[in-house]
C-alpha cells in the first residue's frame, strides 16, 4: 500500500479549532514537521480538510 508524506507548511495561529485538531490527529506538531501515513480514505479526508496548511507527497514502497 502506498504511503503519504505530510508536511505542515503553514502556521496554525488564528486557525479554527477543528483545523488544529485535525493537524494534531495527523501527527503533526511543529511547523515543517513531517509524518508518513498510510494512504487511506480517512487520511485523505483529513488532508483535504487542511490542504491549505500542509504539503503532501506520495511515497512508493
Amino acid at each position: 500500500m502506498a504511503k503519504l508524506k505530510i508536511t505542515l507548511t503553514r502556521s496554525l495561529i488564528g486557525r479554527p479549532e477543528n483545523q488544529r485538531v485535525t493537524v494534531k490527529a495527523l501527527g503533526l506538531r511543529k511547523l515543517n514537521s513531517s509524518v508518513e501515513q498510510e494512504d487511506t480514505a480517512v487520511i485523505r479526508g483529513m488532508v483535504h480538510k487542511v490542504e491549505h496548511l500542509v504539503t503532501v507527497e506520495e511515497l512508493q514502497d
